[in-house]
């Protein structure tokens, strides 16, 4: 048994030793060994211990180690696999649904093309250039007509299409499947199985988003205490020990760098330089969804209290997102594929076709919002990039495709379904009598990762933990802790409008001992 572990372990090294070669981070990190290995403090004598020291004191063997840890997580992405290649989606009946999602989001996207007599892409006229170039630090003062533009798809779009997927092999009771999601019979957490995954939480430990002012054993307040805690963990430049950090909530000001250790994403010069190319881009080509992206920050962004300073960042980071060819690894390991648009004049085979837009992602009526509440973190348009941009292939991606993955849409439909069911019968009885489906009042949070509806300082405790445990069954958690909280006046009304309006405003959720109180309830109470 020893030996076939370490058999298992070599190969893995050895996977991870190829893939590391092909990564742009590899002519770096191979010039920084070979110069400390021609260093004095390497001898020849002891070659092994002192090169390993060395490489210690230079900081290059933690960033191998950070290396390692980001290339694992990217593995674990890939959770559906046979024979170590990774399947899109194991259920033949959600990839059949997610397909004709993607006919769907097609043709609509060819529709608008025809209707307003626009390519989906085209060279930009110099004139128009000229005008985004001088006005990129202020896109908001671009002037284009967008009336006749309107998004692909909204969230309830998308939730009609999940409502009508069916298992073959599910036999409804009493047409209950009709009314939610018992019909895809995917396994889902049980509260004991939640209460074990965020445990810190559950076990009531001091939290920066409960209880900030509260005193400390070495300094005056818990806020004070994991500041100079949080300096210390930024110096040591450890990916793992960042992500266990902010299980207890992050101080403001450290956040932005907390963030990217944990998900690789500090900016290098390299970065830069990658950032400037897809500007570049974006003022070289103009492409359909630039449209619909102006438009979406009009109506999300600029519409909002919190948000509307960040219009002019928000253009750029989202435009460029666009063109990023870079994106597209997310579909090595997502449920969903690129739509392919054929070139103007040729034939419609596969050969004549590209991937629109370059970056394989059409934008939905709120997509900017995954990217709004980074805004607060950093001034420097890239650092905001490329921090956005790994949350997306980390998280957000699964948040609007058809996928029997834990961590999809779906599972935290059932999921939410099933805490509420369970824990509060009497106000899951109550929106049964009505007619009223609870993930109609909640779908809307849970594909946007509640962004646009709580509060900046609130949603950025709740992107802490869905970083800090790797998941986003928290939001979950979430959505039935708010209708728990909201319960008594849920109870007065009957409607979908009336309920939908009980809980339109989040502005006064408090977020943290919301789902502290939701992992600690027993069963019913």
């Amino acid at each position: 048994m020893g030996d076939m572990k370490d058999n298992s372990i070599h190969r893995t090294a050895q996977k991870f030793a190829v893939e590391i070669q092909q990564m742009e981070e590899y002519r770096t990190l191979y010039s920084n060994v070979e110069k400390i290995a021609a260093s004095p403090c390497v001898q020849k004598g002891d070659f092994k211990e002192t090169l390993l020291s060395a490489l210690r004191t230079s900081g290059v063997d933690m960033e191998l180690r950070n290396v390692v840890f980001h290339r694992m997580r990217s593995h674990s992405n890939n959770a559906n696999s046979t024979n170590g290649y990774p399947i899109k989606e194991p259920l033949a009946y959600l990839r059949k649904a997610q397909l004709q999602w993607e006919k769907r989001i097609h043709k609509s996207l060819n529709s608008m093309c025809a209707e307003l007599g626009v390519p989906l892409a085209r060279l930009r006229l110099a004139s128009d250039r000229d005008e985004l170039s001088d006005k990129w630090n202020e896109l908001s003062t671009y002037d284009i007509d967008l009336s006749q533009y309107r998004p692909v798809y909204a969230p309830k779009d998308f939730l009609e299409v999940l409502l009508c997927i069916k298992s073959p092999n599910y036999r409804p009771v009493d047409g209950e499947g009709l009314w939610h999601f018992a019909q895809i019979p995917v396994r889902v957490k049980t509260l004991a199985e939640l209460r074990s995954l965020y445990a810190e939480i559950s076990r009531g430990e001091p939290l920066l988003g409960v209880n900030p002012h509260m005193p400390s054993a070495s300094h005056p307040t818990l806020e004070a205490e994991r500041t100079v805690l949080g300096e210390k963990v930024i110096g040591a430049n450890h990916a793992p020990v960042a992500q266990e950090f902010l299980k207890r909530g992050c101080p403001k000001c450290q956040r932005g760098k907390v963030w990217a250790q944990v998900l690789g994403s500090q900016v290098r010069q390299s970065h830069v330089q990658h950032f400037n190319r897809l500007k570049q881009l974006v003022l070289q080509y103009d492409l359909l969804v630039d449209k619909l992206i102006i438009k979406d920050v009009q109506l999300t962004a600029s519409n909002d209290d919190q948000y509307f300073v960040f219009e002019d960042i928000l253009y750029q980071v989202m435009l460029c997102f666009s063109r990023d060819t870079d994106v597209l690894s997310v579909f090595n390991h997502s449920a969903s594929n690129p739509v392919h648009a054929v070139l103007k004049n040729r034939t419609p085979y596969v050969e004549n076709s590209v991937i629109f837009p370059p970056s394989g992602i059409i934008p939905f009526h709120g997509f900017t919002m995954f990217a709004m509440p980074v805004c607060y973190l950093y001034e420097d348009p890239a650092e905001l990039y490329f921090t956005f941009r790994a949350l997306y292939l980390r998280y957000w991606f699964q948040l609007h495709e058809v996928s029997s993955r834990e961590q999809g849409i779906l599972p935290l439909c059932l999921l939410f379904e099933r805490l509420l069911q369970r824990h509060e019968p009497g106000l899951w009885a109550h929106f049964r009598l009505a007619g009223v489906q609870p993930v109609r009042v909640v779908f809307k949070w849970l594909m946007r990762a509640f962004s646009g509806h709580l509060p900046p300082e609130q949603l950025l405790y709740l992107w802490d933990a869905v970083l800090a445990y790797d998941s986003l069954e928290i939001l979950a958690v979430l959505a039935a802790a708010i209708l728990s909280f909201r319960k008594e006046n849920l109870l007065q009304v009957d409607t979908l409008q009336a309920v939908e309006a009980v809980v339109a405003d989040l502005s006064s959720i408090v977020v943290m001992p919301l789902i502290q109180v939701a992992l600690l309830r027993e069963n019913g109470n």
